[in-house]
């Protein structure tokens, strides 16, 4: 049953509070999850891998269980309270990131870390929920854009800390420390996280007490062609982000011939400062033209991935580390431009109590795409061009994934003149 505090509905500021522990625990989804990127490296030397199985090992290995266990995991968020699930998620995922530091081969790691998505498929659906039922609507991409702050914070800690702990001990206590932080978040965030009542903030049918069968969900949002264009074209942009945020620091250590330190530093100062200032941005454009035209919650983010593919490029070939630092702001922060207006529109393609199921559906596509393709993408290439372009191979299997943009930004083009149709106040 659901816990009813008053400040949800008042618009007091323990939602804030609620907030502020929700974009946390996305940190450390996002640390955890990210962490193997600045770790490839010394993982590779020591386990002798090849790229192809570093990207499966993060895309394949994370997405399988992490997409699918997502759907299931968020209809019972539906029914049942939304922050034990997220409660029990934050420990299995961290509990297996600690594991991974006590792998012995490919294998080994490779299970722990779908160990790790089969935790981290309880954390994302009830938090988009919980959110659409603390805010307002003419708050809420702001409110969402705000919880996606979770994916540059723990991008840029997981990378910095993870890189620093491997440089000064090794990259099995960097699994091991920033996983047993999350096993000692898990009972806080559940003392100060409360349950409120589904749909407070919008207009609701007199069954809205009654938990939506599997089918129906199915039923409500699978015919709107929104949701198909605004998943794949999220997709295709998720292709390009999670991979290019895998392999970025081999390309620095092998082209740029940068130290795992330095590597660290220099890419944890772009992942925080671009990623912020993109989710910031991507929220403000949903809140500021959504209401004007809902066609707007995808048509912004298509506009900024056209603009982030020549910046990405521009970055890669500056000669000098500083120029390229500001170049690469400005792509990593378009590049997640989108998260706040698209999840808005998709938590509006059907009811409130149908949200964290709809919010599984989505992910399940644009993860399920974007983690595992794009990880594993980028490695395959880069093995594919290494006997001609060797250390220089995964510059060239980037440029190869930019195009992915041109994609997200041609359905999500689509999806805008859809939404109007499909919304659901």
């Amino acid at each position: 049953m659901s816990e009813q505090p008053n400040e949800a509905k008042a618009g007091g500021n323990y939602r804030y509070v609620v907030l502020a522990m929700l974009i946390l625990a996305y940190t450390f989804n996002f640390l955890d999850r990210q962490i193997l990127g600045i770790l490839k490296e010394p993982i590779k030397n020591e386990l002798h891998l090849t790229d192809t199985q570093l990207g499966l090992m993060g895309g394949l290995a994370f997405a399988a269980l992490y997409t699918t266990l997502g759907v299931p995991i968020a209809w019972l968020a539906d029914r049942f309270s939304r922050t034990w699930i997220m409660t029990a998620a934050l420990t299995v995922w961290s509990g297996f990131t600690v594991a991974c530091g006590f792998a012995s081969g490919f294998w080994s790691l490779f299970l722990f870390r779908m160990g790790v998505g089969v935790g981290e498929a309880g954390g994302v659906p009830p938090a988009y929920s919980l959110i659409s039922d603390y805010f307002p609507k003419n708050q809420r991409a702001r409110a969402l854009a705000a919880y996606s702050f979770g994916i540059p914070l723990g991008s840029a800690l997981g990378v910095l800390f993870g890189g620093l702990i491997a440089a000064y001990i090794d990259w099995r206590m960097a699994f091991v420390a920033v996983g047993l932080a999350g096993v000692l978040l898990a009972p806080l965030f559940k003392l100060v996280v409360k349950d409120p009542p589904r749909g407070g903030f919008d207009i609701v049918s007199s069954d809205a007490g009654k938990p939506p069968a599997f089918g129906d969900v199915l039923k409500t949002v699978l015919p709107k062609p929104s949701f198909w264009l605004l998943a794949f074209g999220a997709a295709c942009s998720s292709v390009c982000g999670y991979g290019v945020a895998f392999w970025l620091p081999s390309f620095f250590i092998r082209s740029l011939h940068l130290t795992l330190v330095e590597t660290s530093i220099y890419y944890s100062a772009i992942a925080f400062f671009g990623g912020v200032a993109g989710i910031w941005l991507g929220g403000w454009l949903g809140d500021r033209f959504g209401g004007k035209s809902k066609g707007a919650y995808a048509l912004a983010p298509a506009i900024c991935f056209l603009i982030a593919l020549p910046c990405f490029f521009a970055a890669m070939n500056a000669k000098a580390l500083p120029v390229a630092f500001v170049l690469f702001l400005i792509p990593t922060g378009l590049n997640l431009a989108w998260l706040g207006p698209v999840v808005t529109a998709v938590q509006h393609l059907a009811p409130a109590a149908m949200r964290s199921t709809t919010s599984a559906l989505f992910l399940l596509i644009n993860n399920l795409l974007g983690i595992a393709v794009g990880y594993w993408f980028f490695g395959f290439v880069s093995d594919l061009l290494a006997p001609t372009h060797g250390a220089e191979s995964m510059r060239y299997a980037i440029y190869w994934g930019l195009a992915f943009y041109i994609g997200a930004a041609a359905l999500l083009i689509l999806a805008s003149r859809r939404l109007n149709r499909d919304w659901v106040e």
